[in-house]
This record gives C-alpha cells, structure tokens and sequence, in this order.
C-alpha cells in the first residue's frame, strides 16, 4: 500500500455531472450552518433571548452533523449508500420546513440539531461514494473538485441569506434550505446509482460496526489526522459563530456587508482547494499539511497581535482571509491521506473523520460567546486551536518518517505499507 502521492494514477473517467452531485450533497452542511448567519440579531430580537443562546443554535447542529454522521456514515457500509441518504433528506425537509414555526430559541436549537443530524448523511455518503469509486490521485483529485463547489456554499450562503431577510425573515431562509432538500432527494431518488456492492457491504449487525470503528479508534495515524482535522475546523467554526457578532455589532457593518467579507473567506478556502487539487501528484499530501499548518500557526499568531493591538477591521481581515485559505488545503488532504488505507470501511472512516470535526467544532465554537464576543476572543481561540493541530502533527509525523525509514530498509521486493496509512484491522 502507498501514499496518495505514491500510488500509480488512476486512469478513471471524471464525470462532471458526479462531481456536481456529490458536491451539491456535500454542501447542504456548510449551507445550513452559514445561510442563517447575518440574520442573527434579527433572530435575537424576535424570539428575545440573547446573542449567546442563539449562537447556542450553531452549537446544536454541529453536534447534530457529528452524531449523525457516526451513526449513517456505518449504516451506509452496511445497507448501502442510497437507503440512508433518501432517510435523512426526507428528514431534513421535515426539519427544515418546522423551523420556520419555531416559537423559541430552544424549539430553534432542538430543530437544529435534527436537521443537522439529517444534513451529516450527504457530507459522510457523498465522500464514501467517491472512495468507492476512485482511488488514489483520481480520489485526490476528485476531493479537490469537490471542495471547489462546496466552497460555493458559505460564500454564496450569507450573501443569499442577507438578501432574503430583505424579502422576508429569518424564517424564510428556512425554507429556502427545505426547497434544496427535496431538490436533492429527488436527485437521489431518480439519478444516483448506488456505489456499493452488496459484496462489498459488511455484515454482522451492530458488533461489526462497533468493531470497525475500533479499529479506526486504536489505528493512531488515522486517529491523529481527525484530531488534527477536527482542531483546525475548530478555527473555522469559531470565525463562523463568532463573525457574525464581531463584524456587524463590534464594527457596525451591515448584514450585506458581512456577506461579503464572509464570502471573501469562503473564497479562500475555495482557492486553497484548487491549488491543492493542482498540487496532487506532484506534491505528497504529507507534505503539503506540513507547510499548510505551519503557515496556519504564523498567521493565526499574528492575528492575536493585530486583535491584542486593536488594528482595526482591514488588517484582522486581511489576515483572517489567508488563515481560512489554509482550510481549502488542510480539508481535501486529511481525508484523502486517511481514507485512502480504509476503503473496506470508508463509510465507517468518512464518518469519523467528519464527527470529529464537527464534534470538536461544536464544543470549541461557543467559548468565544463566554469573552463577549470580541475580535480578541475570536483570535485567541483560533490561534489555540491551530497550535492544537500543529502538536497533532508533529506527533503524526513522527510515525510517518519512521515508516518511511522502514520502507527504505526493506528489501526491494518486499512491499510495505506508506506512511501514515496502516490499517489496524
């Protein structure tokens, strides 16, 4: 077995119109998270409560995405891809057509968890789906193009969401996301075959499922690539709940203004991607999460030093933009590097690589509504989380050199296994 940059190039047709399905599927998560956003103070006025309770929301489907991705994610090695993906976007249409009668802050965030839960199906399945059908550069490559469009979605969401408040309410934005979800249904329903033979599907109930995931839980290069993963969505998820406050309340910008200082975030991220889809093949991807998060710490200390010098609204965005840049290479290169040893699980794998995000996101994301909301606490847990990732790496680094010292000690005609991607099972 090799690394991504090791393995020979897959010689597999890219079908556009497969990208664009599984991207679209993959986007109804940072479309739910971020769509919302600028209406914020409308929310915390309406349902009167407070900007903490409602950040609380973002909360709340973060833990639904990293829940439901655990459980559909193993489902979907078992049953198939299909059966749980029309499941979950049936229930995500329920959900989200719900929320538009909400009559409170904590119906609000019990809808939003459910609706989270549903999300998480077409963010796990999609990345199992291309796992089952690519390999290698082709499967790096395809990640790359798929996060082209996904970082479509949060730049185009609080834009969209910042005009439809001009339309209607916050409530509205709600069913904006319930019409996307029977679009996707209905897509699933009449156009996506299914990718998994019934050959390849595991069996033997809830033990073999438990059993996988153990062995993903004691492999520790799969287990230090989540963490590392999920820190460093952490710092995205902690500009997302907290941009919202500290652009329109702290620099008195409007909910269109935000909307394009978000989207020039979600840019970034979208470049990084494509450089990164550029790089498979020619860079390893072990390489190329080396320097993304050490670029990462450099740029997240100099925002503390920006926020703690209270510099002002151009230079934190002018180092905010870069700093979520490096999420469009760290994003495509975890997954493709960890996937890559686990195609016999990779629902079960796609699905813990995402609740560890999320679920790191979810807890991380709300610290900086303990602080008041400010340009500085937004700062600090960022670098924090970052540094996090960093220590991560080091230490999976580690097993990487060392492997790669054993491969070149190994005779020629002995084949062992790359870097990074030794299986436990």
């Amino acid at each position: 077995m090799t690394t991504l940059a090791d393995a020979a190039p897959a010689r597999q047709r890219v079908s556009a119109g497969f990208v664009l399905l599984v991207s679209s599927l993959t986007a109804i998560g940072p479309l739910t998270i971020d769509l919302y956003l600028a209406a914020f103070p409308e929310i915390t006025t309406e349902l009167r409560t407070t900007a903490a309770s409602v950040q609380l929301t973002i909360t709340a489907t973060l833990a639904g995405l990293a829940l439901g991705q655990l459980l559909i994610g193993s489902v979907s090695d078992a049953f198939g891809r299909r059966p749980p993906l029309i499941a979950a976007l049936a229930v995500y249409v329920v959900a989200s057509a719900a929320i538009m009668a909400t009559p409170s802050v904590e119906v609000l965030a019990a809808l939003r968890f459910v609706q989270g839960f549903a999300a998480s199906a077409g963010m796990v399945v999609s990345m199992a789906i291309v796992r089952d059908r690519y390999e290698g550069v082709a499967m790096g490559k395809v990640m790359a193009r798929l996060m082209l469009v996904v970082g479509l979605a949060p730049i185009l969401a609080p834009t969209i969401g910042a005009q439809l408040l001009r339309l209607g309410s916050w409530r509205l934005m709600f069913g904006v996301l319930a019409g996307f979800g029977v679009l996707l249904l209905a897509l699933v329903l009449f156009v996506l075959k299914e990718s998994l033979p019934a050959d390849r599907r595991r069996t033997g109930g809830t033990r073999a499922a438990l059993h996988s995931y153990w062995g993903l839980v004691t492999d520790r290069p799969f287990m230090g690539l989540a963490l590392l993963s999920g820190f460093y969505i952490a710092a995205l998820f902690t500009y997302v709940s907290s941009s919202t406050f500290v652009f329109q309340e702290g620099f008195d910008l409007n909910p269109q203004e935000f909307g394009f200082i978000f989207g020039a975030g979600s840019l970034a991220i979208t470049i990084g991607s494509q450089v990164n889809g550029f790089l498979v093949g020619r860079v390893s991807a072990e390489r190329i999460l080396t320097v993304t998060v050490a670029v990462g710490v450099v740029l997240s200390a100099a925002l503390v030093a920006v926020a703690l010098a209270d510099g002002g609204l151009v230079p934190l965005v002018a180092l905010l933009v870069p700093i979520l840049g490096t999420a469009g290479f760290v994003f495509p290169s975890v997954p493709a590097i960890a996937l890559a040893a686990n195609g016999h699980r990779a629902g079960s794998a796609a699905a813990l690589l995402g609740s560890m995000q999320f679920g790191i996101g979810a807890l991380i994301a709300p610290i900086t509504g303990l602080f008041g909301q400010t340009a500085l606490a937004m700062a600090v847990v960022m670098f924090g989380v970052i540094v996090t990732g960093a220590l991560l790496l080091v230490g999976v680094s580690r097993t990487w050199r060392r492997d790669t010292a054993v491969r070149a000690a190994a005779p020629a005609d002995l084949e062992v296994p790359g870097p990074a991607l030794v299986s436990a099972d």
